[in-house]
């Protein structure tokens, strides 16, 4: 009988099974197509009506605009000043617009998104209590699903996102390879269903497997890699979450100005932590260079063939060929966005 084991009081997704008993057996698992995980602990809100996709696309950065059923976008909410409050997996079926959000996001999301409705046809439902989020890697949808989210072409290794371009150029002049490919989709079934459903999988993953992958990878998470200052440059979220020439919405006299005229002051980049070290460095542990503090760990895990790997973000001035410490732990660079 395999057990699901819960995750640890620090670890972002709690209510969900970390592992199942092997970690590494489910990276490669999972990575192969073969096992599933439990993302209910995700937030699903809805939209509906006829000027949903024209008043989203407004609200959010990306170009949602006449978009077809069944194709994904990611997009971000920002605050005024261009700075991250929410990343969106969107997904129309043609008549209900389906948000899948960062856990515990989806009754303020919804909350704000009503009040910014005045006199548009558009109805916005928190159904997180309905419906509850299933991860898989590769092409196939879970059966039953009600729609399904792709990551953007991207971090699948697929292509890019047409994303326009503006007087700074277009979105290649961020991140010029992606260290590995995260081909992740995350599909949408009735919460009521979601015993049977995972009762079905060819195998079970549990956030362990799906985190170490995504880390590895180089994919961004809201809430998880993200701060109270994060501009979407810093992530390389330029094309695949940001249209660069689509119009106004909050938060683009920012986008357009880091983009045509400076450059973001920090920058993501993968670390390879020292394998001899004990232990996980966690979220927010320092990272410096020599006896200069150069930014923090995001996340972190352990993949079954990299090892210890963590997330951070550094200033954008740190020389990519240095050597960093973490913590103590001797971290070498895998430079992300540039």
């Amino acid at each position: 009988m395999t057990t699901a084991v819960p995750p640890p009081a620090e670890f972002p997704d709690q209510s969900v099974p970390w592992h199942y008993g092997d970690p590494g057996r489910e990276q490669r698992d999972l990575e192969g197509g073969l096992a599933w995980v439990d993302l209910s602990n995700r937030g699903v809100v809805t939209v509906t009506g006829a000027d949903r996709l024209g008043w989203l696309n407004d609200l959010t950065t990306a170009l949602l605009l006449d978009l077809p059923a069944g194709e994904p976008r990611t997009a971000l909410i920002l605050d005024p000043n261009g700075r991250v409050e929410h990343e969106l997996h969107v997904v129309d079926d043609g008549g209900t617009t389906w948000l899948i959000v960062p856990p515990g996001s989806g009754a303020p999301i919804a909350d704000y998104l009503r009040s910014m409705q005045f006199l548009r046809r558009v109805e916005v439902a928190d159904v997180t209590d309905e419906y509850a989020v299933v991860g898989s890697l590769g092409s196939s949808a879970i059966p039953g699903a009600v729609v399904t989210w792709r990551v953007p072409a991207e971090f699948a290794g697929t292509g890019v996102t047409p994303s326009g371009e503006d007087r700074g150029g277009d979105a290649g002049k961020y991140v010029r390879q992606r260290p590995g490919r995260f081909p992740a989709l995350e599909s949408v079934v009735p919460r009521a269903e979601l015993s049977q459903v995972m009762a079905g999988a060819p195998g079970l993953a549990g956030t362990w497997a799906w985190e170490a992958l995504r880390i590895a990878a180089g994919v961004p998470r809201a809430g998880v890699d993200t701060d109270a200052r994060t501009l979407p440059h810093e992530m390389g979220w330029i094309g695949s979450a940001v249209h660069l020439a689509k119009g106004c919405y909050r938060g683009q006299e920012t986008v357009a100005r880091t983009h045509n005229m400076g450059r973001p002051p920090r920058r993501l980049v993968l670390l390879h932590l020292d394998g001899m070290a004990e232990g996980l460095p966690p979220a927010g542990a320092p990272v410096s260079d020599g006896d200069r503090d150069v930014g923090h760990v995001t996340s972190s895990a352990r993949h079954h063939e990299l090892g210890p790997i963590a997330l951070a973000v550094v200033k954008s001035r740190t020389d990519p060929a240095r050597q960093l410490l973490v913590a103590g732990i001797d971290a070498a660079q895998e430079p992300i966005v540039v």
